[in-house]
């Protein structure tokens, strides 16, 4: 009677282990955890069953993760057996009407992942690995519950830039399974601005030769610091910049890097089984620096030496901004020929930012550019540049993405507009019956600090997570329908202050757990301090996964 009374102390005190321990990021629509049912437990009898061969690709992600942080490697087999317990099963059937949700039902018995889609039971991986626990041991126990979840939005994104700082392919392929586990679909791979440009293209060599190489980085936050001096050109006299503005000081180490057409390949692939869609940007007309250096035949001052810039900040001071002339259409024509032919995303970010006007002002070319179009000024060239750029770019059967300024000069009849500063641009295109996505640089960069006073360098504005957590991507200013408009929202990781991959790791993290159930979770689900409660136990899963992120999340 007394082994019997410990049997029962013991079960109940497991069972409540087991309940504290559903803390789930994102938030699922329905979650019921089932107190009074045991738990599922994984060992080295367990099986993972699957009907359809679609779910390859989820079994193959679970079981690398239970490999790399539990040391497990579990059988698999497509036999169906009704008798069969311990068991994994994957099941791809039309048991819902939504092609986005999945099921997932644990019992002491088996745990089951069903959906209509093989995306939907990946969704449903990620939420099973949040039930495993958060340390190693012989066997796994899983708490007994029943969800039913899918995404609020179908736009899910993240940014990382490899121009400022190159990242290699392995961890970029990492920083891909973060994504994955969070359950974002979109990764938006910044792949060309000033300061390098890392995609190989074969018609043109020079890009890659010259244009990802640059012999020098800023130290600090701009103008800088270090012991190797360049002068940039100082800009026409109507903008205020003296002579000494126009010298930057850098460390003098060449810095570089550039993918491979076939490692892009490989990346392309590594994302697609993980249910991501990369969308490249290859920037223009502005932020082409890089592109100069290698083609100086393409700028407004096609007989100057242009560099690959060694700076970051106050870049619109520069001349980096490409002429609107035949010939530099037809070479960035040529350009995301190829780019196009890589990537089967349906879109391709074309940049369209921070284009200063005073260079096309200046030039004759430009000028004349305007004149023979009948433009009546520089917003209405770059319009121009961007419609023609579209009109190349759906002709491909493709589509195009910008940030808010190509609403300047009149919006490209097709185009998707990524508002960054603020709210206004993804408003204004909403309003136009354009999809819009949401990442304004205030809450949704990630480069900005996350406290005032951080812990090394970042950019000099703060998005603290209570700020990333709060944020809702549909604008109150839209009616429900103009709502509708919004396809989702996305976080930037911009890398002037990012050298190292333990440095992206801790600025993305929590910041992307906050976007991912801003994205994902019912708005009326969202309550910030529920997830700062969920977040201490998402702490510890990167403690087991050796992720960095700031301690400082655990003094509150």
């Amino acid at each position: 009677m007394k082994n019997l009374l410990i049997l029962l102390l013991v079960v109940t005190f497991g069972l409540k282990i087991s309940a504290q321990e559903v803390n789930i990021i994102p938030q699922p629509v329905k979650l019921e955890v089932k107190t009074k049912e045991l738990p599922f437990t994984i060992d080295t009898a367990t099986v993972i069953y699957t009907n359809d061969t679609l779910a390859n690709s989820s079994i193959a992600f679970f079981q690398n993760y239970l490999h790399q942080n539990y040391n497990f490697q579990l059988k698999t087999t497509t036999i169906p057996d009704v008798n069969r317990t311990n068991v994994i099963n994957l099941i791809i059937a039309e048991k819902t009407s939504n092609r986005n949700e999945y099921h997932l039902t644990v019992s002491d018995k088996s745990t089951t992942i069903s959906s209509l889609s093989d995306t939907a039971v990946f969704q449903g991986i990620q939420t099973l690995i949040q039930l495993l626990p958060t340390s190693k041991s012989a066997s796994l126990q899983i708490p007994a519950v029943s969800i039913i979840d899918y995404p609020r939005f179908d736009y899910r994104g993240m940014h990382l830039d490899v121009s400022r700082h190159f990242f290699e392919v392995d961890f970029v392929k990492q920083y891909i399974d973060y994504l994955a586990l969070h359950k974002m679909n979109y990764f938006h791979w910044h792949l060309t601005d000033d300061h390098g440009w890392r995609i190989e293209i074969k018609k043109y060599p020079k890009l890659t030769e010259i244009g990802a190489w640059r012999n020098g980085s800023i130290i600090g936050l701009w103008p800088g610091k270090g012991n190797a001096n360049i002068k940039y050109q100082v800009l026409p006299t109507e903008v205020k910049i003296t002579p000494k503005d126009a010298i930057i000081k850098t460390d003098g180490i060449k810095h570089g890097g550039y993918y491979t057409q076939e490692q892009i390949k490989d990346v392309i692939d590594y994302a697609a089984k993980r249910y991501i869609t990369i969308i490249p940007e290859i920037e223009m007309p502005a932020h082409s620096m890089a592109l100069l250096a290698a083609h100086p035949e393409l700028g407004t001052e096609p007989n100057k030496k242009y560099a690959v810039a060694e700076t970051w900040g106050m870049m619109n001071k520069y001349n980096n901004v490409l002429q609107a002339s035949d010939t530099t259409f037809k070479f960035l024509e040529n350009v995301l020929s190829e780019v196009m032919d890589l990537f089967p995303s349906q879109y391709l970010h074309i940049g369209g930012d921070e284009a200063s006007k005073i260079w096309w002002k200046q030039s004759t070319v430009s000028q004349q550019i305007m004149k023979a179009n009948g433009l009546k000024n520089e917003s209405e060239l770059q319009s121009y540049f961007i419609q023609r750029i579209e009109k190349f770019v759906n002709s491909k059967g493709k589509t195009i993405i910008g940030w808010n300024e190509i609403l300047q000069g009149g919006l490209a009849p097709n185009a998707v507009v990524m508002s960054w500063q603020g709210e206004k641009g993804g408003i204004e295109a909403a309003k136009q019956n354009h999809k819009a996505i949401m990442t304004p640089e205030n809450i949704m960069y990630f480069n900005h600090a996350q406290f005032v006073k951080e812990d090394s360098l970042t950019a000099s504005k703060v998005s603290p997570l209570v700020d990333v957590y709060n944020y809702e991507p549909i604008p109150k200013e839209l009616t429900p329908e103009q709502g509708k408009n919004i396809w989702g929202g996305q976080g930037c990781l911009w890398s002037e202050y990012i050298t190292t991959p333990s440095k992206v790791q801790y600025l993305l993290f929590p910041r992307l757990d906050a976007l991912s159930e801003i994205l994902w979770s019912p708005k009326d689900k969202r309550n910030y301090i529920d997830f700062q409660k969920r977040l201490k136990t998402q702490f510890k899963r990167y403690d087991l996964m050796n992720i960095t992120y700031s301690k400082r999340y655990l003094e509150n």
